[in-house]
């Protein structure tokens, strides 16, 4: 029988990082951090391979699929202490495209999946944070409306307006839970009249149509441009990583971030990232708070008043760059990580190949530091990658690239083998 999900978590998986092709790279290094020991949610990975048979088969799964994805399901359950769609103690999962190439913004993501009228009174119980429960779920209904469910954003975020407008307000954390509360009722009355159907409350067929969204995802026209930009071959596919949600936003112990394991501009050995309190990614996309700086040195470079990460949570911070020089000796190279951190625990949600200007992959000192990587005079003469980055809104208040912008727009070239 032909695998078609691989687990991950709980310091095993199925893949390693070498399987991309089959996993996609999200995938591969998932189970890859997995596998030495990372902090890394646990999930499983639905592969490139199951994208190929869902086009070639008109929008079907291949017939063992759902039985493997139930297995995978039930070990997310069995490693977090947690069960999908149960009343008193939900799974909440995250769904994420993965295609073998970073396509960085062109494919869908669904977050906070499992929430429905009852699993959100639980999380409302665990978290002790009633407000905290309803923006995950306001954020949820309103995500998967657009993504699943093909509505577009614009009827949410005036319903949005409206709510901020009643509570004298203007900003979204302003709000309190009773305001989410009832804006959460009031997008599911939009989701009604949108396409005279009630919004999903079965966690499992929430599940499959956010699979079934990212899938779909990999032919919108956003994706086929960028892949004819990039040269990206139709056939590859994606994969989907479905993976037990932790919460940068769960309050003032919790956060989200972005790293370089070193300086992408100039190739420099210093920890660049940033990172923000009491949030979720998507908070840092809408430019709406300013990010703070990772390292005491970065916030005093760019004249911060904003406390950094070293300052606000030093033993995650150390944790952090342990961290961090594990993957540059296990990859070999630069790397470009995402991390959450959730009631001061840290857990690790990507890594990849940090792209970097052609100086600073120069300056990099592959053959010290990494051996059996390209020197750094060859460097200078090697073949190096250059090619035309799509960019993404940066940061609001900077005069300066941010990393959440670099890691999409600015830097280009990658990281260089010998082979």
């Amino acid at each position: 029988m032909v695998q078609w999900v691989y687990n991950f978590g709980a310091g095993a998986a199925d893949g390693r990082a070498e399987m991309k092709n089959l996993l996609g790279g999200k995938g591969a290094n998932l189970a890859e951090m997995a596998s030495i020991g990372l902090p890394v949610p646990p999930g499983f990975t639905l592969t490139t391979e199951v994208c190929t048979r869902f086009y070639e088969d008109k929008c079907t799964y291949p017939t063992e699929l759902k039985g493997q994805v139930a297995k995978a399901l039930a070990r997310v359950e069995e490693r977090s202490g947690q069960k999908f769609g149960d009343a008193t103690n939900p799974l909440l999962l995250s769904v994420r495209s993965g295609a073998r190439a970073s396509m960085p913004g062109m494919m869908d993501t669904v977050l906070n999946l499992g929430l429905n009228d009852w699993t959100v009174a639980a999380l409302a119980k665990r978290s002790g944070d009633r407000r905290f429960a309803y923006d995950s779920y306001r954020r949820f209904v309103q995500m998967y409306s657009d993504v699943v469910l093909g509505i577009e954003l614009s009827h949410f975020e005036k319903l949005l307006e409206r709510a901020k407008q009643r509570r004298g307000v203007k900003q979204d954390h302003e709000l309190v839970a009773e305001d989410l509360e009832k804006l959460v009722m009031d997008y599911k009355a939009r989701v009604h009249v949108e396409i005279g159907m009630d919004f999903p409350e079965d966690p499992h067929e929430q599940l499959w149509g956010a699979v079934g969204a990212v899938f779909n995802s990999w032919m919108n026209q956003r994706a086929k441009t960028y892949r004819q930009l990039h040269d990206i071959p139709e056939s590859w596919g994606t994969a989907v990583n479905v993976q037990a949600m932790v919460f940068g936003n769960m309050g003032s112990d919790c956060a989200t971030g972005v790293a370089f394991t070193r300086n992408p501009s100039n190739g420099a050995n210093d920890f660049y990232g940033e990172f923000l309190v009491n949030a979720q990614g998507e908070d840092v996309v809408a430019g709406i708070r300013t990010p703070q700086e990772l390292t005491i040195k970065a916030r005093k470079s760019h004249g911060s008043d904003l406390p950094s990460l070293e300052e606000v949570m030093p033993n995650i911070f150390r944790e952090l760059c342990t961290m961090r020089q594990q993957l540059e000796t296990h990859y070999k190279d630069m790397q470009d990580i995402e991390f959450t951190i959730q009631q001061n625990k840290l857990y690790m949600l990507q890594t990849r190949t940090g792209k970097r200007t052609a100086h600073a992959a120069c300056r990099v000192p592959l053959a010290s530091s990494w051996p059996g990587r390209m020197s750094t005079a060859r460097c200078r003469y090697g073949r190096m990658q250059r090619r035309p980055m799509t960019p993404v809104r940066p940061r609001s208040s900077g005069h300066r690239a941010s990393a959440w912008y670099a890691r999409s727009t600015c830097f280009s070239t990658a990281g260089v083998s010998s082979r």
